[in-house]
């Protein structure tokens, strides 16, 4: 439908997806495309040279920038220059439900106000003359409206939309609703590509099944498994996917962080270290171990211990050991897609 390699999204994450983890990312294979952090738009006008250095292009995958904002002229200006400098995609944050974003009316705040919401969206299509996006919630503190609040962005003229079926007030607990996700494909005349609790590659050709979205985009679940687009794609070929084992991830981790040293040099505060200990958060989450290798690794002082720390616990480790299989698995059920569409069967709906 869009014209992309495979149907599948690496998900906008601040302090992620910096372009040395969407190049590797890409890398593995299976993705469709790849997804700035949001750039931030306030008070002032972004500088193209600026833009330029966000749309940092990894080969032969299509690239969305996600801006994010509520000054209508400031965000069209912003959208026009990431679309000069190359961007696939413009995309607009109304998503994310950090109190510091919310408390400025940005983000997920958006969805609380549809006057401004289709003005600023409106003010960016007339700018952008190729593809435009936008990332929801279900909602700010409830549900009911998502339908509207989609209906307004079609009208603004986006391209495609992108749904986290989660309210701004869930942050990341509980469920996503697919359910959600699944009405507005009905509703709506634009795609739809689902997101939320997709941690496990069979996960993305559940929620495709039972909402009919275009495509799914993946955000956390690609930090703990790195290889999960790859899967998702062997899947939706027939093959057998692949299943990393412990020395799989010591290769990622090192490949990682020696790129992360060049372009992170001598940087205080979230540097190579802190980024090094965010991946290892989450890969931890597929050690069957207990969580001996996450809780040894983050307390470590430098980025050599911590490796040296994965090479001691992985290395060697058969794929059995982990659980990072394309089917499903046993450390993250309480994520996953199945446990997620029985909950969500058993509550009211909120829409």
């Amino acid at each position: 439908m869009f014209g992309w390699a495979h149907p599948t999204m690496l998900a906008p994450m601040e302090g992620i997806t910096h372009p040395t983890f969407r190049t590797l990312l890409a890398a593995n294979g299976g993705v469709g495309v790849v997804c700035t952090e949001f750039v931030r738009v306030a008070g002032e006008v972004v500088s193209p040279k600026h833009m330029a250095r966000q749309v940092v292009r990894s080969p032969g995958t299509p690239l969305s920038v996600q801006i994010m904002g509520t000054h209508a002229e400031l965000m069209a200006d912003a959208a026009g220059a990431v679309a000069a400098a190359g961007a696939d995609i413009v995309d607009v944050n109304l998503g994310c439900p950090a109190p510091r974003v919310v408390r400025k009316g940005a983000g997920s705040a958006m969805l609380a106000n549809p006057a401004l919401l289709y003005e600023v969206l409106a003010a960016m299509r007339d700018r952008v003359p190729g593809v435009m996006s936008a990332k929801i919630r279900a909602g700010f503190d409830d549900a009911s409206g998502v339908v509207e609040t989609a209906r307004i962005v079609e009208r603004a003229g986006v391209d495609f939309l992108i749904v986290h079926p989660r309210r701004r007030a869930d942050f990341y607990e509980g469920v996503a609703d697919w359910r959600i996700t699944a009405t507005l494909v009905r509703e709506l005349r634009i795609p739809v590509v689902g997101n939320g609790d997709c941690w496990y590659a069979a996960d993305a050709h559940r929620m495709r099944a039972e909402t009919g979205c275009a495509a799914v985009m993946i955000g956390r679940p690609a930090i703990r498994n790195p290889w999960i687009f790859r899967q998702i794609a062997e899947l939706e070929q027939g093959i057998e996917p692949f299943s990393p084992a412990g020395d799989d991830i010591v290769r990622w981790l090192d490949e990682l962080t020696d790129k992360l040293a060049v372009a992170f040099p001598g940087r205080r505060g979230f540097g190579p270290l802190g980024r090094v200990k965010e991946m290892v958060t989450y890969l931890g989450r597929g050690v069957d171990d207990g969580g001996e290798f996450r809780r040894e690794a983050l307390r470590l002082p430098d980025v050599d211990a911590v490796l040296g720390c994965a090479r001691a616990r992985l290395a060697g480790l058969p794929a059995s050991a982990l659980d990072l299989g394309a089917r499903g698995g046993r450390l993250e059920t309480s994520g996953s897609a199945r446990v997620a569409t029985e909950r969500a069967s058993q509550r009211e709906s909120e829409y």
